[in-house]
């Protein structure tokens, strides 16, 4: 049984290898070294009471309520406190950066693509022959038996059962395209007629179908969302080159230092 274990920077980039990881991993350094660059050229300017706000923003997501919570957290994740101040700082620029870049043309993208932001509230149960579910869609509709009833009897999943098989609100990018056109052709309440996909068989009750409103959260959805791929495709054009050999052999180099000495 081992009682010490020694793990090395050049191992944590060994593994990071070894999991497939290094495409997310480049793309990370990449993006944030074009965020800073751009905001750079655009001269965004960033303040400490902003920095304060996203400080504070961070610690309640991560719920860091006492200053132990917080130096435990940063322990836990190998950051110094000027680090912790270096992320901070990171997610403010990519959110001034985001906003300078793109929340002029918000308005204009919403209303080009506002089908996509219509949402639904469904039902739904599967089953795998298509006999026992026209056999339950037309019990449904002569009002022999409830969809709650269905879901009860024919949902294994506990938690999923006991909500009566309900999906919560989402999106038409969030259906299956085939059950997306029956859905949001619906005129709730409804039942849909039995749709056959390679899953199974869907009896789904739409319960409510939710025209979309430019508030300030689906604002700032659409502004992460062009800024998303704004810089996917700032990486796509770019030479990108990884001396990642070189730099494992001065990290390796570095870590026989101490046993040299």
């Amino acid at each position: 049984m081992l009682k010490h274990l020694t793990i090395t920077c050049s191992d944590i980039i060994h593994d990071i290898k070894l999991s497939c990881q290094i495409p997310e991993v480049v793309e990370a350094i990449a993006s944030q070294k074009i965020i800073a660059e751009v905001a750079k050229e655009a001269g965004i300017q960033i303040d400490k009471a902003e920095l304060q706000q996203e400080g504070d923003r961070l610690r309640l997501e991560k719920k860091l309520i006492k200053a132990k919570d917080t130096w435990e957290w940063l322990k836990k994740h190998y950051l110094s406190l000027d680090e912790f101040e270096e992320l901070i700082y990171n997610q403010v620029l990519s959110n001034k950066l985001a906003n300078h870049l793109f929340s002029t043309h918000v308005e204009k993208f919403f209303y080009q693509n506002q089908l996509e932001y219509v949402a639904a509230a469904t039902y739904e149960v599967i089953v795998e022959d298509r006999d026992l579910a026209l056999e339950l869609f037309f019990e449904i509709e002569e009002g022999e038996i409830s969809f709650s009833d269905i879901a009860r009897q024919y949902i294994q999943e506990p938690e999923l059962r006991r909500a009566g098989g309900y999906q919560g609100v989402r999106r038409r990018h969030e259906f299956r395209p085939e059950i997306a056109a029956a859905v949001f052709a619906a005129t709730p309440p409804q039942i849909l007629k039995p749709i056959t996909t390679p899953k199974g068989v869907y009896l789904i009750w739409v319960e409510e179908i939710i025209q979309p409103q430019l508030d300030d959260e689906l604002r700032q959805q659409i502004i992460s969302e062009l800024f998303s791929d704004w810089l996917k495709q700032q990486i796509n054009s770019m030479d990108i080159v990884i001396e990642l050999n070189k730099d494992i052999t001065n990290l390796q180099s570095q870590d026989e230092v101490p046993k040299q000495a």
